[in-house]
């Protein structure tokens, strides 16, 4: 997107994401080292009260990173912090979004701060965040 492109109230999104599967989840464990077998071993998950295995954590906010740096070079992200608020069941689809909250001048540069969520297509939000992107 072009820095004039941006305005309060501009809707990111929606990146939508395949159903989470089991392969999904032992490639993201290889690939990020969270190797937990709560969201990768079905027994393990149930002996933990679970019906079955869940989505790493780092792997929805992976996506949501996916949303951001497909509208801008990772070099123009300023700050990205998460807050997990649900987990994701195996089988389940994240949708990611975002809305631009503000758009600032700081330390000479013009910033657009996003407000962000992932939630799944039962309207449950997985998580939450904000980010900030240079637009110069």
């Amino acid at each position: 997107m072009r820095a004039t492109d941006w305005s309060i109230g501009k809707e990111i999104g929606p990146l939508a994401v395949k159903p989470i599967s089991r392969t999904t989840l032992a490639l993201f464990a290889g690939a990020s080292g969270d190797h937990n077998p709560i969201h990768i071993d079905t027994d393990v998950a149930r002996s933990a009260g679970l019906d079955d295995v869940f989505a790493q954590g780092m792997l929805s906010m992976a996506y949501l990173g996916r949303l951001l740096t497909d509208l801008v070079p990772q070099e123009q992200l300023r700050r990205f912090v998460v807050r997990f608020t649900a987990i994701i069941p195996i089988h389940a689809a994240p949708i990611c979004r975002g809305v631009v909250r503000e758009i600032e001048e700081r330390d000479g540069e013009r910033l657009a701060l996003l407000s962000l969520t992932v939630t799944l297509d039962n309207e449950t939000t997985v998580l939450v965040g904000e980010a900030e992107i240079a637009l110069d």
